[in-house]
């Protein structure tokens, strides 16, 4: 019998290796990703971007999600999720669009891997709060909370990262 897809959705702050953590954990488990769908995008503009910019990105990032179930088995993982344009939203402009809202509600995630700040900050253009990162950490772990969603805190660096990621997945699907 095929067993259900997991779908495991990598959060947490900015420059927390995310991205990074995403693929190796796909290699890792032979299995499908999504990248963030706001990297691509936020690089493509010509300007500053808006309140409406998040909500394209959190659309164009579910729809990149709901492509790739479609090919996935075994698991699935996510970089970055709707809790991201929520916070981001939220400090940006006071406010979330209810359709991010919704989606959130409707978790489609067996397990959040919440990365911790434990990393080197590295610099680039899109990052914008080196200063406030145990401030949005602590913001995160508040939401997955809220919402009751399982979630595991990944710390370390390198290796370590991955065996500890790993070892959370592992542990959580045994």
């Amino acid at each position: 019998m095929k067993q259900p897809l997991r779908k495991i959705a990598v959060t947490g702050p900015e420059s927390t290796g995310k991205s990074w953590l995403t693929r190796k954990l796909a290699s890792h488990y032979n299995a499908g990703y999504v990248d963030e769908f706001a990297r691509e995008y936020i690089a493509g503009l010509n300007r500053d971007y808006t309140r409406e910019d998040i909500l394209t990105i959190a659309k164009n990032q579910i729809n990149q999600e709901s492509i790739a179930e479609k090919e996935a088995r075994d698991f699935l993982f996510c970089d970055t999720e709707l809790i991201v344009a929520k916070v981001w939203s939220l400090h940006k402009y006071g406010n979330a669009d209810p359709w991010i809202l919704q989606q959130i509600e409707r978790n489609s995630y067996d397990l959040f891997l919440l990365c911790n700040v434990d990393l080197p900050w590295e610099f680039d253009e899109q990052r914008e709060h080196p200063h406030l990162r145990n401030y949005f950490f602590d913001w995160y772990r508040k939401e997955l909370e809220h919402y009751g969603f399982p979630y595991v805190v990944v710390s370390g660096i390198g290796e370590q990262r991955i065996s500890n990621a790993v070892a959370a997945v592992d542990d959580f699907f045994r």
